[in-house]
């Protein structure tokens, strides 16, 4: 199986590949769009801020070559916001996946909100083997509100999507790559996934 990490400057793509390894496989750093599209699986990483990321994918053409992946995607943190039609950070229009708009928190929490949160209401393959209220690690300013493409949510002053899925799109408000055990099974399952979605 071959798995590609978009690689477009984000953070966390060592630790995304080292989680990979973990599991058994390996997982190779491109930003060329001829073997992002010959993979089997895609993984969408982010860390850092929306619009300056979105300057990047826009160099190398990654803007236009994401939304038009047949195989499974999983965008992960920034990834899954970058997905959504528009972000208020950096007042940046996003690749308009995932049909909703990220905000920032605003409800009298701390911003960021760093550390350990419960997921609820799952309802993927994504989350095979994954009990409701388990906990997953986040770090983020932004959050995308709760919509019909909504496959787990969490609570932060208001609830809010942590993981969203279109079709063969995938994304996750969290890191499965620092979230322990819980996210390695998430890791693991989108692997899994069936390339015929």
């Amino acid at each position: 199986m071959k798995i590609v990490i978009i690689n477009y400057g984000a953070g966390n793509i060592q630790s995304i590949k080292f989680a990979i390894q973990r599991l058994g496989y390996e997982a190779v750093l491109s930003d060329d769009p001829e073997e992002i599209k010959a993979a089997d699986k895609v993984i969408f990483p982010g860390v850092g801020e929306a619009s300056s990321a979105m300057r990047k994918l826009k160099d190398s053409g990654l803007d236009t070559l994401v939304p038009q992946l047949k195989q499974p995607v999983l965008g992960i943190c920034l990834g899954m916001q970058l997905m959504c039609n528009y972000t208020e950070e950096g007042d940046t229009k996003g690749l308009g996946i995932f049909h909703t708009d990220v905000v920032r928190f605003n409800h009298g929490v701390k911003v960021p909100q760093i550390g350990w949160n419960q997921i609820e209401l799952l309802r993927s393959d994504l989350f095979l083997g994954v009990d409701e209220k388990e906990y997953i690690y986040l770090v983020h300013s932004y959050y995308a509100p709760v919509t019909e493409e909504t496959i787990a949510q969490s609570t932060y002053g208001i609830t809010y999507s942590t993981a969203l899925q279109k079709d063969n799109f995938y994304g996750t408000q969290f890191h499965p790559e620092k979230s322990s055990i819980v996210g390695e099974k998430i890791l693991e399952n989108f692997l899994k996934l069936s390339t015929d979605n």
